[in-house]
């Protein structure tokens, strides 16, 4: 076995169709943030990307990208954005992961989104989460009784808040993937609005994360695209998500709304539209993200599952990202799977944020 390491933008049309092959051959592969699309436009981005390629001697067997910091410390490709993380590799690679850090040159590897499916990482999973998912390979009518029987509540609601929403402000009509970079700007306005809104990092305050998702909304082929969704009443603007897709599964990423229309709940409304049209275009799979959020316990079929954990080699660098990044990351997890106390800490950080705004 070989594995040599390049930067993404050196990934000639052999290998890009090669790594196109492993996705297509393997759902759990077929994920957005896995696609050479995505790590190549982040590669532009973010000067320490690179990709290690994996020969088994008949040729390429897989492809391991990441991103290489100070000290031999690697991290998942766009890492803290991502809602998948790992490997795209022909079925029944036998690999170490050890001996890939190594060859990649990495003292540690972490990871919080990684696909469970990946063997040669199963042994260093520290913890799993649920991803919340839409399954809609059936049609937008099998959902939609589905949802009716897992939670009638839900689709009652959301049906009375669209009626009200279009006798009131206008009617209402949904855009599945829109060109509108006038839009895209407006909804990444509104989300940075959010995140400061409850105590949270902007990430939209980081220029190459705005260049980044406009980058990806430029493209758009049947195999992979960025995805603005635009839900309207009469002529305003009312909510939007900004996510990713392949031909099989859209990613969410970036749903927000208006907050003046928030009695209408708009998300709810725009999420039921999205399963709608995108499960028009064929699409099989809508993938919510980790994460516990009220609305997609309510909207979601089935749970996905995603892994945190981290490869390291004995060494200083890889000592020094424990010490840096663990104890926080254990008392986060914490936290998070105590509803009390994630409940408070929420309210803390809404606390606060309102303090800096006054």
């Amino acid at each position: 076995m070989q594995i040599s390491v390049i930067h993404p933008s050196d990934l000639g049309e052999p290998e890009l169709d090669r790594w196109r092959k492993f996705q297509d051959a393997d759902p759990e592969q077929d994920n957005p943030f896995l696609s050479p699309e995505f790590v190549q436009t982040v590669g532009i981005l973010r000067p320490y990307v690179r990709v290690a390629v994996i020969g088994d001697g008949s040729g390429i067997a897989g492809f391991f990208p990441f991103e290489k910091h100070r000290l031999g410390i690697g991290r998942p490709v766009a890492a803290g954005l991502t809602d998948l993380q790992g490997m795209v590799y022909a079925q029944g690679l036998d690999l170490d992961a050890g001996r890939l850090l190594r060859a990649a040159g990495l003292a540690t590897w972490e990871f919080d989104h990684l696909s469970v499916a990946q063997p040669m990482f199963l042994p260093h999973h520290t913890a799993r989460f649920p991803s919340p998912a839409i399954d809609i390979a059936d049609g937008f009518d099998a959902y939609l009784a589905e949802l009716r029987r897992r939670s009638p509540k839900t689709h009652k609601m959301t049906r009375y808040q669209r009626g009200r929403l279009g006798r009131e402000v206008g009617e209402v009509r949904h855009v599945a993937e829109s060109a509108d970079g006038a839009a895209l700007r407006e909804l990444l306005a509104w989300k940075s609005a959010q995140y400061r809104r409850t105590g949270r990092m902007d990430r939209f305050a980081h220029p190459w994360i705005v260049e980044l998702v406009e980058r990806l909304h430029a493209i758009r082929t049947d195999r992979f695209g960025g995805a603005l969704s635009l839900l309207y009443a009469g002529d305003r603007l009312i909510a939007g998500h900004f996510g990713l897709r392949t031909g099989t599964r859209l990613c969410m990423w970036f749903p927000t709304y208006d907050v003046e229309y928030a009695r209408y709940s708009p998300g709810m409304v725009m999420h039921l539209d999205i399963a709608r049209d995108f499960a028009e275009t064929g699409l099989t799979l809508i993938d919510m993200g980790r994460g516990e959020k009220d609305y997609k316990e309510k909207l979601k079929t089935r749970d996905l599952e995603v892994a945190e954990g981290r490869v390291a080699r004995p060494s200083p660098g890889a000592a020094v990202q424990w010490l840096a990044r663990t104890p926080v990351r254990t008392l986060r997890n914490t936290v998070l799977a105590n509803p009390a106390l994630r409940d408070r800490a929420d309210r803390v950080l809404k606390t606060y944020a309102r303090l800096r705004r006054t």
